[in-house]
């Protein structure tokens, strides 16, 4: 089942089962974003089925996502969205307009699901940031990934660097946001950015290969599991040790029950 979401955001989603597919649909722009794009996502995560395991967020076209549409950067401008508009907000009410365009970014580290950023070509700022937002990244050969904020005056506020930080750690975080140099598909492997590399024509099914993988375990054991491994990036040892104690009785229990 397809589903074009409107609104100018340029956003259509596919259901197939468990697996939802997310598609920046604006390949003439190298799908850049606005605010009405960030809208889209936060309505497709809001409205998402319990049922849904895995969402493949991808770009239409020959780049993920360039970032920004250019028309936002205009500071004079006062259309809805545009830097020109958030300098003129009150600044709480500008941090409260943020905020609900950070929610479209966010909702792809839910429970309940594993998020997989399909990246080819360019993936800027923006792009960048909504493909770091996913747990799983299958980047082609030609891809790059870029945070150029800090270049042009600016810093990431997509949620980009809670979520880059718990990938390449602080240092190299660091490095790239305030460098904001390009990171080739070789050296996103290498770093930890990148799941999966792959030649641009064997994208699709790399990443079909990976989502069939990811519902194939039982529901449950697979979002304790996810469960788990997210926690343990903030938990100390012994609150781990005992979250995977509960986790483990708790399916114990759901096993004997047929469950």
């Amino acid at each position: 089942m397809t589903a074009d979401i409107t609104g100018t955001g340029y956003v259509r989603t596919r259901r197939d089962g468990a697996l939802l597919t997310v598609t920046l649909d604006r390949p003439d722009q190298l799908n850049a974003q606005t605010p009405a794009t960030w809208s889209a996502l936060a309505e497709v995560g809001a409205a998402l089925d319990e049922d849904v395991r895995v969402v493949v967020v991808r770009g239409e076209g020959r780049a993920f996502s360039a970032g920004l549409d250019r028309s936002m950067f205009d500071t004079s401008s006062t259309s809805g969205g545009s830097l020109g508009e958030l300098v003129r907000l009150p600044v709480e009410e500008a941090q409260e307009r943020i905020r609900s365009y950070q929610a479209g970014f966010r909702w792809l580290r839910a429970p309940g699901i594993v998020s997989v950023a399909a990246v080819q070509g360019h993936a800027i700022g923006a792009g960048a940031q909504l493909a770091l937002a996913c747990d799983l990244r299958v980047m082609t050969e030609d891809a790059q990934l870029r945070l150029p904020e800090v270049t042009l005056g600016l810093v990431p506020d997509l949620t980009g660097t809670s979520t880059l930080v718990e990938l390449v750690g602080y240092s190299r975080a660091l490095e790239l946001c305030m460098t904001g140099r390009a990171v080739g598909a070789a050296e996103a492997r290498a770093i930890g950015l990148a799941t999966l590399v792959v030649p641009g024509a064997e994208l699709d099914d790399a990443v079909a290969d990976l989502a069939a993988a990811l519902v194939a375990p039982p529901v449950g054991a697979s979002r304790a599991t996810a469960a788990l491994v997210r926690s343990a990036v903030r938990n100390d040892f012994p609150t781990q040790d005992a979250a995977e104690r509960a986790a483990q009785v708790q399916r114990l229990h759901d096993l004997a029950g047929g469950r």
